[in-house]
């Protein structure tokens, strides 16, 4: 019997616990899920701090943690081409075979379905809370982030310093007069 994979991809900047529920979510629905770790070239910017390799430890983590069956995904990082019209042939090399793409994104849903996929709209968790950028706007606040990841993330941003890099991201470039 042929598995039924199906494909996530987000950024990630960094991994949160809605992330982890969208996650079994879809893994209630198939054999087995593509994470793919999405703008793998962009790091240390405001709204992309972490590197695709950072991310991938987060995630990898925190599935561990889950105890989520590594033999049930695999982590891809995926970089950006900026030609929507081949993205999803350029996706589909990098990846295993999948029938089932996983996005709230219009563009990805348009250019999956064009392609012929199935594409599926995740229910998505408290997502006034749950979001990359009320993480990294809490860490910039000095208010509670923690509660909003799980504790690979914490972990993982320790280890790198990571609010102390997103902090130093944030300060304005002082001009020269």
């Amino acid at each position: 019997m042929e598995k039924v994979r199906g494909i996530l991809i987000g950024r990630m900047q960094p991994v949160h616990n809605g992330h982890m529920e969208v996650i079994k979510q879809i893994l209630s629905e198939v054999d087995e899920i593509i994470i793919g770790i999405g703008s793998a070239q962009l790091s240390h910017e405001i709204k992309d701090p972490f590197t695709a390799g950072e991310r991938i430890v987060m995630m990898n983590q925190a599935l561990a943690d889950s105890g989520i069956d590594p033999s049930r995904y695999y982590i891809i990082p995926m970089q950006d081409i900026n030609f929507n019209a081949i993205w999803a042939a350029h996706v589909k090399m990098l990846t295993p075979p999948f029938s089932i793409v996983y996005s709230g994104n219009p563009l990805v849903k348009q250019l999956f379905s064009e392609e012929g996929y199935e594409v599926r709209q995740p229910l998505l968790y408290d997502r006034l809370h749950l979001s990359g950028s009320e993480v990294r706007r809490r860490i910039l606040n000095d208010e509670n982030w923690e509660e909003l990841v799980p504790k690979a993330t914490q972990e993982l941003l320790d280890e790198i310093n990571g609010v102390e890099r997103l902090k130093n991201l944030s300060v304005k470039e002082i001009s020269d007069i």
